[in-house]
């Protein structure tokens, strides 16, 4: 007899105020009568960049365990899944028969993720997680070698103190500032020259910037298999670039708050609100968030052999 299982879900766009903007998410409500397998089966059929499944936590000070998908893999953390998700939760008011307050707290694989809840005329409209890891620096690499992988010249790439570096607050990615905006613009990912030279380097991420004061422009593209996608808000690679850039102030105590476009170039614009506190020298705190609309809410039906 074949057991159906039942799972609700709701979709949403995360960093955006409109639907059909920003980064979509999917939230699977509870998936504790779900294996492992059986998430990434869902978060292939969504085939959205990341799908998060919600269990009951392990710590009685926790909100939940989240278990973060994208079509192929799953990962230890990951930028707009919190921000949605927290989106989410609040907007439940409870969650695993406990109420959820204006602050929560997500177990995941790269450690606890705090989210606190962005509220406008009491409603929930948005989140802002913290960063659950410190910023690790790596090595920087050469200006040839970044362009070489999306398409530009070496004479198109920022380099001395501002030269490509990894860098990661939970997830590692190659940080490449551009000269312009034309630059950012004519950005053609290389598939080849990712698979070359990326997992030397111990990421398979490049995200592009061209900053102006306190407002970046932003695009990211990252390697599935073969295939090298973009994504149109990249949470986690945009909260490692604020904590690299307020490294690099030359003052040993700031805050340093920038805005953040990114998905223009695919006609998903997203807009980031990021922050990092640096005290003595070593950034302290990095947050990132902005808002979210929901999009659709349904049901999965799963059967059981």
């Amino acid at each position: 007899m074949n057991e159906a299982v039942s799972v609700d879900y709701a979709t949403l766009d995360v960093f955006t105020d409109r639907a059909f903007g920003g980064n979509p998410l999917a939230v699977v409500l509870d998936g504790r009568r779900l294996t492992g397998g059986e998430m990434q089966a869902i978060a292939a059929e969504f085939k959205y960049s990341e799908t998060t499944f919600l269990l009951p936590p392990a710590e009685s000070q926790a909100t939940a365990r989240v278990r973060i998908f994208t079509p192929s893999r799953e990962l230890p953390f990951a930028g707009h899944p919190n921000v949605g998700t927290g989106f989410v939760v609040a907007g439940l008011g409870q969650l695993f028969d406990r109420p959820v307050g204006e602050t929560l707290f997500f177990e995941e694989a790269a450690g606890l993720v705090p989210v606190s809840i962005i509220r406008e005329k009491g409603a929930v409209v948005g989140a802002i997680l913290t960063a659950p890891q410190p910023l690790s620096v790596g090595r920087t690499v050469a200006p040839e070698i970044a362009a070489e992988c999306v398409g530009l010249t070496a004479d198109d790439i920022e380099a001395g103190a501002g030269a490509p570096v990894i860098a990661s607050v939970g997830l590692p990615f190659l940080f490449v500032e551009l000269k312009s905006r034309e630059a950012l613009a004519k950005c053609r990912p290389e598939a080849a020259a990712f698979a070359l030279h990326l997992p030397a380097l111990g990421t398979d991420a490049i995200h592009l910037f061209v900053r102006d004061g306190t407002r970046i422009d932003a695009r990211m593209f990252s390697a599935g298999g073969r295939i090298v996608i973009e994504d149109p808000a990249t949470g986690s690679a945009n909260l490692a670039l604020v904590a690299v850039l307020a490294e690099r102030m030359a003052a040993p105590d700031a805050t340093l708050a920038l805005e953040i476009t990114q998905g223009v170039e695919m006609g998903r614009r997203s807009l980031l609100s990021a922050r990092a506190i640096k005290r003595a020298g070593k950034v302290e705190r990095v947050e990132i968030g902005g808002h979210c609309v929901e999009v659709m809410r349904g049901t999965l039906i799963l059967r059981h052999k």
